[in-house]
């Protein structure tokens, strides 16, 4: 959204009736299919060998497609939504942003991707943000910016997290974000206002604060419209690198060197975007985990592609960002997919293990339903995954001892699923249990010649999701 659409989208907001606001979201009336992990992984250039080492690659694209009613759009989305559903197909996953008004004709025309977030709906009610896969993913959420201002407060801006299985047990936490844009007085000759510099650095710090505690342990993967730009002064999308995340414009185009804030904007963008002197707001920013490593090999900017086949014109105000990655997985480690609920916060144990992890006990809290799972290594770092409750029970593992497998079954507890009951089998077939059995339940066996030695899943007073990391056999 430029600052002209801005200003026209705050001119005409007194105008707008409610009436006139449901008939412009009607084409957003259906919806996709639910977004859980469905059986079926996408046809893309992932494997993962006997030993169970991930390696492929795979592409993605972030564009604003410049879904608002035509009135206020800079674009002519009514024609030019059906050419962007073609466009897209040949991306694993694309992130959209101001997908408002033209959401049905992005999906339908001929977008043909397996897994699709369903629309939020059209302004002033939908963020406008979507992500659409080749990959299942889950634990789907949209959270709002809490400090929208200006025109920014006139629909819900914020940003999608959506934890996606790249290969059965290699997942990534992909989020897709929309900030905050420009001056908030629309008499104003400044193109950016103090009140709209704090709401943005507000976006960053807010987006940064969410991924500290729901990706605790992930590789992720930030793509969309930031509106920011590493030289401006008053932003601070630099605190993304000094937090270890890594952008893929600075490490591919400009050899690793970040442009300095408060320093001259680099517009030189002709003959190509694609260039050092070039930074556009839309951005891609990742982070690695001790399991999932992903490598950039290409930043390109598709503006060929996605242009109107009868004026030519460039089909939405922002570039079509796409990158490709390689994806390898640790030789050494294999994840299990996970069972349980959505609830609770995301835990992780990968990042927390040594080079040779061995387990030398299991515990667990529980009563009609699990509290707690946890495991104490041989280094005594202590892996602790729930709340306090239930009944505590541990078992210590003899010499040459390890962990064969966890038989966890889930159920409700006030609409939430959670796991009710877990039964930790060593090698030599002592069990340590706990919980209630329903009959929804699982088995993570360790594959041959190796353990378990840490989990993964989801938690707060009780656990509600769980699965196993597994590593070489001690």
């Amino acid at each position: 959204m430029n600052f002209k659409t801005q200003h026209r989208l705050l001119a005409l907001a007194g105008f707008f009736s409610l009436t006139a606001l449901i008939g412009c979201v009607a084409n957003n009336a259906q919806t996709s299919d639910d977004i859980t992990l469905k059986g079926g992984l996408s046809a893309q250039l992932i494997a993962t060998s006997a030993a169970g080492q991930t390696t492929g690659t795979f592409n993605i694209l972030s564009y604003n497609v410049a879904g608002l009613p035509a009135i206020l759009s800079s674009s002519d989305p009514m024609k030019n939504t059906a050419y962007i559903s073609c466009l897209i197909r040949d991306y694993g996953i694309v992130h959209v942003q101001e997908d408002f008004n033209y959401h049905a004709t992005l999906y339908d025309s001929c977008d043909n991707h397996l897994y699709r977030s369903p629309t939020s709906g059209g302004v002033p009610f939908g963020s406008g943000l979507n992500q659409l896969s080749n990959f299942p993913y889950t634990d789907f959420e949209r959270i709002t910016w809490t400090n929208r201002v200006g025109p920014d407060a006139l629909t819900p801006k914020g940003f999608t997290m959506a934890r996606t299985w790249i290969a059965p047990g290699v997942a990534i936490d992909f989020y897709n974000l929309h900030a905050q844009a420009g001056q908030t007085d629309p008499f104003s000759t400044a193109s950016w206002d103090e009140a709209a510099l704090a709401a943005s650095r507000s976006d960053i710090n807010q987006l940064m604060a969410y991924i500290n505690a729901n990706s605790q342990g992930n590789a992720v993967v930030i793509f969309g419209d930031t509106n920011t730009r590493y030289t401006r002064a008053g932003q601070n999308m630099q605190d993304f690198l000094a937090a270890g995340f890594r952008d893929v414009w600075i490490d591919l185009v400009r050899d690793g060197v970040a442009p300095v804030n408060g320093t001259l904007p680099l517009t030189t963008c002709t003959p190509s975007y694609v260039s050092s002197q070039c930074e556009i707001v839309d951005k891609v920013l990742y982070r690695n985990n001790a399991f999932v490593t992903l490598t950039p090999t290409a930043y390109l900017i598709d503006d060929a592609q996605f242009t109107n086949p009868e004026t030519l014109a460039p089909l939405s105000d922002h570039k079509p960002l796409e990158v490709k990655w390689n994806i390898t997985t640790t030789a050494n480690r294999s994840l299990s997919d996970q069972f349980g609920g959505p609830h609770g916060t995301n835990y992780n144990d990968v990042n927390l293990l040594p080079a040779a992890p061995k387990v030398s006990k299991v515990f667990l809290r529980a009563g009609s339903r699990v509290d707690r799972l946890g495991a104490v290594l041989t280094d005594n770092s202590t892996l602790i995954h729930g709340g306090t409750g239930g009944t505590y029970k541990e078992l210590t593992l003899s010499a040459g001892e390890y962990v064969k497998s966890l038989y966890v079954c889930s159920g409700k507890k006030n609409n939430h699923t959670r796991i009710f009951y877990a039964r930790y089998t060593t090698s030599n077939g002592r069990t340590l249990a706990g919980g209630s059995t329903t009959s929804e339940c699982t088995t993570f066996t360790a594959p041959e010649g190796m353990a378990i030695v840490g989990f993964h899943g989801r938690s707060a007073d009780e656990v509600d999701k769980t699965g196993a990391i597994y590593a070489p056999a001690l």
